[in-house]
């Protein structure tokens, strides 16, 4: 399942499907969105951005993002879309969007449009998990100081992680804090946790993702986080971008990341920036 959030309501679907939440002021729905037990992150990761995309002209999904340039920012693929399935992409470039009276919409101090936005070539709806990752190309640039944009790792860099403990993320994004069915909690800051490795090319994440924990000890994704940089410990190197959930429905267990450290994926975004 995917984890871009639909504006207004979440429909929750089997993995390999999307799973959407609506860009209403509200949000009010009963589906996860968000960093789970995590904490809220502040200033620490100003390059992590939240993204809106419009269908029709009109505000409809979440995701988040990470600058890797002033004018560049790394998200998911399906946060990118396939050809002409985004009528617009911006961007909201605050820790607390929440507090912003003009999101979803264009025109506020801390929003940017996008001038292009793309997926992997081979990025489709039907199969994103292979291919999940995108770029978006802003209109104005965002001045951050060097060492606070997202860096890419080397090819094959996580080859040699170990699972467990000694091996954790940095991850941060804009998603769901908590969902269950009688309750959603969906606020629009920027937070963070620190999730473990679970899995590394395991017949349940295949060589183009991660299975990364996701409870109430270490932290976790949910929708609205899509897109959003795992870093590799504590550096700024951008290991995965948060993908899909292994249990969707209460955003709970395992979340998938796509990694960044195959030739294919870092040839893409080296092509774009």
């Amino acid at each position: 399942m995917t984890r871009r959030l639909m504006l207004g309501f979440v429909a929750v679907l089997a993995l390999g499907a999307c799973n959407d939440a609506p860009t209403t002021n509200s949000d009010a729905v009963t589906d996860p969105s968000f960093i789970t037990h995590g904490d809220l992150d502040g200033n620490r990761h100003p390059a992590t951005v939240l993204i809106i995309m419009d269908v029709n002209k009109k505000p409809a999904f979440r995701c988040s993002g990470t600058l890797i340039s002033p004018t560049v920012v790394l998200t998911a693929g399906h946060c990118a879309g396939e050809r002409g399935e985004f009528s617009g992409v911006r961007i909201f470039n605050e820790a607390d969007v929440q507090s912003d009276p003009t999101y979803p919409g264009p025109g506020g101090p801390n929003t940017i449009e996008a001038k292009s936005w793309k997926a992997h070539p081979q990025f489709t709806e039907a199969q994103f998990f292979l291919h999940d990752v995108g770029i978006i190309h802003l209109t104005k640039a965002v001045t951050l100081a060097p060492d606070q944009y997202g860096h890419l790792p080397s090819v094959g860099q996580l080859e040699g992680l170990q699972v467990g403990g000694q091996t954790t993320f940095t991850a941060v994004g804009y998603g769901l804090q908590y969902i269950n069915p009688v309750m959603i909690q969906g606020v629009r800051v920027r937070m963070v946790a620190e999730p473990q490795l679970v899995q590394i090319n395991s017949i349940h994440s295949g060589p183009f993702s991660l299975l990364l924990s996701n409870n109430a000890n270490t932290g976790g994704t949910c929708f609205g986080d899509s897109g959003g940089p795992n870093y590799l410990g504590s550096s700024n190197v951008i290991a995965a971008v948060t993908s899909y959930a292994r249990q969707a429905d209460h955003c709970v267990g395992m979340g998938g990341v796509f990694r960044l450290d195959k030739q294919d994926v870092l040839n893409f975004i080296n092509r774009e920036l």
